[in-house]
C-alpha cells in the first residue's frame, strides 16, 4: 500500500491455491457465506493475530505483540474471477482493505499482493483501489480510471471521470462502527462501494492485469489496531455473460501400455479422469492425447492447455525428456504441470532441475524408492488440492523419499505418512534402497507422496507418486484428490467440498484399456476391495 505509519488490515481474494478444510457454505440470493461465524474453517492465517470473536473474523495487533510485516488470513475456497463480494467491517485504528484476484508472495507465508479495496480509520483512502505489491494506487476515491502501460513501459493511470466528491463519500462512512463493503469485478472493471455509495471504478487495460486470484484478510504492521469482519458473502458471476474467464483447457498425456493389465493403465486412467472432469460442472474442458498412438502433441495443442497432465512411464524414457525447452516456454507463461506415478521420475540433471521448478519435486534414482505398501493418509493441509478429501488408505506402489526443492521452498506436502520399515526389505539399488532413505525411516521421518507448488511465474505444479494400481482410481478420496489437483493447476476454482469425483464402478474401470481383459479377471474381488477402502473414508 502507500507508505504510512498507521497499521492496516486488508482482505485478499487470492489465486491460489488454497490450504484448509473449508467451512460449509450457505447459499443466499446475494451470494454464498464463506465464514461460518464460529470457526476459522476455510481460512488460513497466523493464529497469533487472527481469531473468531463475537461471530466475527478478528485481526488484532498490540504493543506487546506487533506483526513485523503485513500478514494475511487467506480464504482457501479457491480462486475468484468475476464476482461480487459483500461484507461488514469494523475498524479501530489504522487502515485495512480487501484484496482480490490476488497472489501469494513466494517464500513469504501469509503475504498477499493484488487488487485492494481499501478502508481506514482516517479520511482519505476508504474506497480506493490499491495494488498491494502490484503497481500502487489504481484509483483514488471519487475517481473513474483506466490503467494502461505507458510508452515508457511504466504503469499509467488515467482519470477518465468522477463517481462523486471524496469528502461527501467520506461523510457516509462511520468511524469505529460497522460499515458494509461491496466489490464487483466484471471482466477487468472493478467497482467499490461502501454503505451502498460508489467510491471508485477502475478498468485495467495493462497487459499484466489479473483475471483470477485468491481471497484473504490482511493485518498491517505498525501501531496497535483491531479490525473485524462478518457477513462475508461471495457471489460468482456468470463468466459467459461477463466474458472474463472461459473454460480452462486440460490436456492429459497417456503413456504407452506398460506392466500388464491392471497396472500403469495410462490410457484407461486418463480417459476416466477426463470424463469425470468434463462431467464435473466446472468451467474446464479435458481431452486425452495417447502418446503411443499419436506421438508428441502439436504445438497448438500444448499452447492451448492451461495445464498438462502426464501419466506415463518415466525415468530415462520419460516423454518430457526430449521436450524440456518446449515445455519451459509454456511453463514460463504459467502452464500447469501434473505428474502421476512413474511420471514423477526423471534422470538427474536438466530433467530433474526442470521438475524441481515445475512441480517442486521428483523421483531421483539412488535417492528415492518404489516399494508397494499400504499408506494411510489421515491429515491434510489447508490447500485447495485437499478440499473435501477425507482420510483414506490404499495399497499402491507409493514412491517416497522424493527429491524436493531446498528447504521445501514453495512446496506444500499434500499426502504424508511414515512408511513401514518393511518397505525397505530389498537390497540397495537405484529404486529399492540407499543409506539416506534407510536412515530417514529409522529416524521416523514422515515421507511425502503427493505435493503441490505455486510457482513465481504464476503457474502451478503437482506430483503424486501413487497410481500404479489401476483399481485405486475406484477409491473415491484418491480420485477426488487427483481431480482437485488437475483443476487447481489449470487455474480454475476448486469447490470447497472438492471436485465432484462421481461414482466409479468396476465396469467403469474396465473401459478404454489398451490391453485385453484376462479371462480369469476377478471382478468380485476388486469390488470388495473398493467397498472396503471407501467404507473407511465414510466412517
Amino acid at each position: 500500500m502507500r507508505l504510512r505509519l498507521t497499521p492496516w488490515l486488508s482482505i485478499a481474494l487470492l489465486c491460489a491455491p488454497a490450504w484448509f478444510t473449508p467451512a460449509t457454505a450457505q447459499a443466499q440470493d446475494d451470494g454464498v457465506s464463506i465464514f461460518d461465524g464460529k470457526t476459522l474453517n476455510g481460512w488460513d492465517g497466523n493464529p497469533e493475530f487472527w481469531r473468531v470473536e463475537d461471530g466475527t473474523i478478528t485481526g488484532q495487533t498490540t504493543a506487546e505483540k506487533p506483526t513485523k510485516g503485513n500478514t494475511f488470513i487467506i480464504w482457501r475456497g479457491g480462486e475468484v474471477g468475476d464476482f461480487e463480494l459483500t461484507l461488514d467491517y469494523k475498524l479501530v485504528g489504522g487502515n485495512s482493505g480487501i484484496q482480490y484476484r490476488s497472489f501469494e508472495v513466494p517464500n513469504e507465508k501469509w503475504v498477499i499482493g493484488g487488487y485492494q479495496a481499501d478502508f481506514e480509520a482516517g479520511d482519505t483512502y476508504s474506497g480506493i483501489n490499491y495494488g498491494e505489491r502490484f503497481r500502487g494506487i489504481l484509483a483514488n476515491r471519487g475517481q473513474k480510471t483506466i490503467v494502461k502501460k505507458g510508452a515508457d513501459g511504466k504503469v499509467q493511470v488515467e482519470v477518465v471521470g468522477s463517481v462523486g466528491d471524496t469528502k461527501e463519500i467520506q461523510s457516509k462512512i462511520k468511524k469505529e462502527d460497522w460499515n458494509s463493503y461491496r466489490i464487483t469485478a466484471k471482466g477487468y472493471t472493478f467497482e467499490h462501494r461502501i454503505n451502498g455509495v460508489l467510491t471508485s471504478v477502475c478498468t485495467d487495460e495493462h497487459p499484466d492485469r489479473r483475471a483470477t486470484g485468491v481471497l484473504a484478510l490482511q493485518l498491517h504492521a505498525g501501531p496497535p489496531m483491531k479490525v473485524q469482519f462478518k457477513n462475508i458473502k461471495l457471489k460468482k458471476l456468470d463468466a459467459a455473460k461477463t466474458s472474463a474467464v472461459g473454460k480452462k483447457q486440460i490436456l492429459l498425456l497417456a503413456g504407452r501400455k506398460s506392466h500388464g493389465f491392471g497396472a500403469h493403465d495410462h490410457t484407461a486412467g486418463c480417459h476416466l479422469l477426463a470424463n469425470l472432469l468434463n462431467a464435473s460442472g466446472l468451467p474446464v474442458e479435458a481431452k486425452v492425447h495417447e502418446l503411443e498412438q499419436a506421438g508428441w502433441p502439436s504445438q497448438a495443442d500444448l499452447e492451448a492447455a492451461n495445464t498438462i497432465v502426464i501419466y506415463s512411464d518415466g525415468g530415462g524414457g520419460h516423454p518430457f525428456n526430449p521436450h524440456l525447452d518446449q515445455l519451459k516456454t509454456l511453463t514460463d507463461k504459467g502452464t500447469g504441470i501434473v505428474c502421476i506415478h512413474y511420471g514423477v521420475e526423471v534422470p538427474q540433471g536438466p530433467s530433474g532441475e526442470a521438475f524441481l521448478g515445475w512441480t517442486g519435486g521428483y523421483f531421483e534414482p539412488n535417492w528415492s524408492v518404489n516399494p508397494h505398501w499400504v499408506a494411510s493418509y489421515q491429515k491434510f493441509p489447508a490447500h485447495a488440492v485437499a478440499n473435501g478429501v477425507k482420510p483414506f488408505k490404499t495399497n499402491d506402489e507409493w514412491y517416497y523419499h522424493m527429491r524436493f526443492r531446498e528447504n521445501m521452498e514453495g512446496v506444500t506436502p499434500i499426502l504424508t505418512d511414515l512408511p513401514p520399515k518393511e518397505s525397505l526389505s530389498r537390497p540397495d539399488g537405484p529404486h529399492s534402497g540407499n543409506p539416506a532413505v534407510r536412515e530417514a525411516i529409522a529416524k521416523g521421518e514422515s515421507q511425502h507422496m503427493a505435493w503441490a507448488r505455486q510457482r513465481p511465474d504464476g503457474g502451478r505444479g503437482f506430483g503424486c507418486s501413487g497410481g500404479h494400481v489401476h483399481w485405486n482410481w475406484g477409491n473415491d478420496q484418491f480420485r477426488k484428490l487427483i481431480l482437485n489437483a488437475i483443476v487447481w493447476t489449470s487455474g480454475a476454482d476448486v469447490p470447497a467440498d472438492g471436485v465432484n469425483a462421481g461414482k466409479v464402478s468396476v465396469d467403469d474401470l474396465l473401459q478404454n484399456h489398451d490391453e485385453p481383459i484376462p479371462a480369469d479377471f476377478n471382478k468380485a474381488r476388486i469390488e470388495a476391495m473398493l467397498q472396503e477402502w471407501n467404507a473407511l473414508a465414510a466412517r
